[in-house]
Formats: structure tokens, sequence, C-alpha cells
């Protein structure tokens, strides 16, 4: 599994990719293989991804990964260049932890949602990757590209080509990450769930809909996901279909 790690924020802006002609994104630079035994790439990467699920985005810098490691920093260096190096190969390795089925099935639309609900799970097993910016870091691993053949390989036996190929990827992707990015972080308790309600049921004439419609109060995130999939899946024969 290919994975890079991160190095240390204060890495100069050509260094990281920022100017200069430098290649910035982990997976378009040559790879180091060698170093000094017995760290490896898998093995910043499983630490990498350890701390990031214990801790968050937050907490991971390139000191407290190589204090895990038990490893100086130049060692560490060796092996990833930047901080985003480490997100960048976590990120990866995440979604080599669920295998891709090896062929398509009959049905497109069954292959896809097979797809997006184990994309689902993958992210909140791990849920600070949700908030990984994807246009900040595009996802170039080999890992991730293997799931994206899959599901791109779909939508066009589904019908789908070019532009609205394109942009049907895009809002499953979108569909995805922005729920498993609000599940992990919204936090309502019962009594703040109930307060807000009872807040909307006071506004209830300036917001009929949302206030009897239970826009606080609802966490089936399940469901709700679910639901949208469906709303997505029906756009994307209705287009086919056109």
């Amino acid at each position: 599994m290919e994975v890079n790690v991160i190095a240390g924020e204060e890495r100069t802006k050509s260094e990281s990719g920022g100017g200069g002609g430098a290649v910035g994104n982990v997976w378009l630079r040559p790879q180091r293989d060698k170093g000094e035994p017995p760290l490896t790439r898998a093995r910043i990467v499983r630490a990498a991804v350890d701390l990031l699920d214990e801790e968050g985005m937050e907490r991971l810098t390139m000191r407290r990964l190589a204090e895990r490691l038990q490893a100086g920093a130049t060692t560490l260096y060796w092996h990833v260049k930047t901080k985003g190096d480490v997100i960048d190969l976590a990120v990866d390795a995440i979604f080599g932890e669920t295998p891709v089925p090896d062929r398509h099935g009959d049905d497109p639309r069954q292959d896809i949602a097979t797809l997006v609900n184990d994309w689902r799970r993958a992210m909140l097993r791990h849920p600070w990757a949700a908030s990984v910016p994807s246009r900040q870091r595009p996802l170039m691993g080999p890992n991730f590209l293997t799931w994206m053949e899959f599901l791109q390989s779909a939508l066009l036996r589904a019908g789908l080509t070019e532009k609205r190929l394109n942009a049907a990827t895009w809002a499953l992707y979108n569909h995805v990450m922005g729920a498993t990015a609000t599940q992990s972080s919204l936090r309502l308790s019962a009594e703040e769930a109930r307060m807000g309600q009872e807040y909307l049921e006071r506004q209830r004439e300036r917001y009929p809909t949302v206030a009897a419609n239970q826009y606080i109060s609802d966490d089936d995130w399940d469901a709700n996901f679910a639901l949208g999939l469906e709303f997505l899946l029906d756009g994307i024969e209705a287009q086919t279909r056109s």
C-alpha cells in the first residue's frame, strides 16, 4: 500500500510544493524507499492513522508522530516530506481497508450503492478523513483511485458519459463526504435538541415548514443518508433515460 507522511509545519513554501516548480502532491513525487530500518512507510502510515483516530487532525504534528514511532524527526523526514504527505497517505490507507469488488454485477445501480455505502462506513470509522478538503488535497492515492475507477466505470455502464459522468461522481462524492462530516462533527445533546425544537415552535409563523419537519431533532443519519442516495440514483436513472 502506498502512503505518504506529513513532515513539519516549519517547512518552507518551496519545500511543500508551493513554488519553484516543486511537486507538492505526494503521489506525483518519487518514493524514497531506502531508510533506516526498522522504520518503514507502512509503519508511519499506520501510526498516523491511529494518532488521527485517537486525537484528531488538529493534534497531528511531525513531532508527535515521530515520538509515537520512537524515531527521530530526521528519520521520519526521509520517508515523508510534509504533514500534507502524511494526511494523503493516511487517507488512502483508509480506502485500502475495504476491498473493492473484483468485478461488476449485473445492475450498475446496485454496484454504485454498494460502493457508496462502503465509502460512508470507511469515513465513519475514521471521521477526521471527511474533513480533508478535496480541492486543497485531491485524492490521488492508489487505493482511492481503485474505488474511483469502480465507481466511474459503473456510472459509465449506467449510461453516463463525459460531463454528466463527472457531475454524477462529484454529487455522490459530496453526499458521502458532506453527510459523514456533519454526522461526525454535529453533537447535540437531547436537551439541546429539545430546546432547539421549542425555539422553532415559538418562531413557527416565520419558519412554518422548518418547525413542522423536525429540522433540529431529526438525527436518523442512516435513514437520511439512504434516502439522499436514492434521490441521487433516481436522478442518474432519469438522466440516462432522457
